[in-house]
Order: structure tokens, then C-alpha cells, then sequence
């Protein structure tokens, strides 16, 4: 399979300047973004599931989600986004409202005062202006749209393997990190969320 060959491009969010690409056929990119200032909000927050529940709404509007890891304070993604998402910046924009609000909400029920005034003093006076209260994820993320099966196959090893790289040995076995679609794919049974479409299924979207 070969798709259109494009160029990275990193996008910035609303509260930003924004590169734009738009998405009138629909593709598969990879999609990275990451908490603000690299702290593991995602696993201090236990937002997982808040991730799923955004990866149940892309798939209801005819996303098909490929590959993923939620790292303590990063996410990657392998998305099929069809045409109905004009671009992956409002896609990603979007993500990041829903999740900042889910894990404000539970920085609060944990009392995490110092931290809540840290992300809230992170916000920049145009972002407070349109009503931005706390600065969750870093602004810019990074989008490479997917042009060729063995471009998706690199990335979705890359992903797979981030939970035993560098510093974090989060578990032994990739394959056995449980927020991530390695066991998916190895056939551990350790990936939570299971509502996937196999890389080689790709090319009959």
C-alpha cells in the first residue's frame, strides 16, 4: 500500500500559531503530544480510561485507532481519521480540552494544590483571556501522516516499545504493558483497550 507522501509537519494548538494540513481523503497519521513540562499527569491522574473515552469517540465518528501507547506523561497514537476530521489539529485540540478538564478534575478531588497553581500560573495571558484556566499539555504536537505500510509498521513498533526505552522500564515485556496495543498485536491479552484495527487491515479503510 502507498499512500500520498507528505512532509512532518508539527502543529500547534488553538492557543497558538496554527499549521494547518487538511484532511479531505482521510489518512493515517501518528500523532504525539505530551503533559506540560513532562510531568506524568496521565498516570498521577489514573486518566487512562479518560483517554479510552476519547479513542470511543473518535471510533464512533469513524476513526479506526491502530496502534497506541499512554505513557506516565506522553501519548501516542496511530489514527485512521476519515474525512469528517478536516484537519488533525482540531482532532488533537479537542482532545486536549477533554482530557486537561478530566485531569483538573481529579488533581482536585486529590488536593494537589501546588500543582494546580503550577499549571495554573503556566498559562499564558492570551490563553486566560479566552478563558483558559489551567495549562495541562504542552502546546506544540507533533503529526507525521503515515505514507507507506512500512512507515506505519516503524511507528507502530516505535510505539510498542516506548514502555521499556530509555529511563522508564514500566514493565519486562512490552508486549505486557496493559496501556498500550502491544498485547493487542503479540496476543498477551494485557491491552485494556481492545476496539482496534490491525495495521495490516488498514489498506481496506
Amino acid at each position: 500500500m502507498l499512500l500520498v507522501a507528505r512532509p512532518r509537519v508539527v502543529y500547534l494548538d488553538v492557543m497558538s500559531v496554527r499549521l494547518t494540513q487538511t484532511n479531505e481523503a482521510g489518512g493515517v497519521y501518528f500523532i504525539t503530544f505530551t503533559c506540560y513540562g513532562w510531568k506524568p499527569l496521565f498516570a498521577q491522574t489514573d486518566a487512562f480510561d479518560a483517554v479510552y473515552k476519547w479513542f470511543d469517540y473518535l471510533s464512533e465518528k469513524g476513526s479506526r485507532i491502530i496502534g497506541y501507547v499512554i505513557m506516565p506523561n506522553h501519548l501516542h497514537l496511530l489514527v485512521h481519521l476519515p474525512s469528517v476530521f478536516r484537519t488533525p489539529n482540531a482532532v488533537v485540540r479537542n482532545a486536549k480540552r477533554f482530557l486537561s478538564y478530566e485531569i483538573v478534575k481529579r488533581l482536585e478531588t486529590q488536593g494537589e494544590e501546588s500543582l494546580l497553581q503550577e499549571l495554573h500560573a503556566a498559562v499564558k495571558k492570551r490563553e486566560a483571556k479566552k478563558g483558559q484556566v489551567h495549562r495541562v499539555f504542552e502546546e506544540s504536537f507533533d503529526c507525521k501522516l503515515c505514507y507507506s505500510t512500512a512507515f506505519l509498521a516503524q511507528k507502530l513498533a516505535y510505539i510498542h516499545r516506548n514502555p521499556v526505552k530509555g529511563k522508564w522500564n514500566l514493565v519486562d515485556d512490552f508486549a505486557l504493558y496493559p496501556h498500550s496495543s502491544a498485547g493487542f498485536y503479540h496476543d498477551t491479552g494485557a491491552t485494556v483497550y481492545q476496539k482496534l484495527v490491525r495495521a495490516e487491515e488498514v489498506a481496506g479503510i
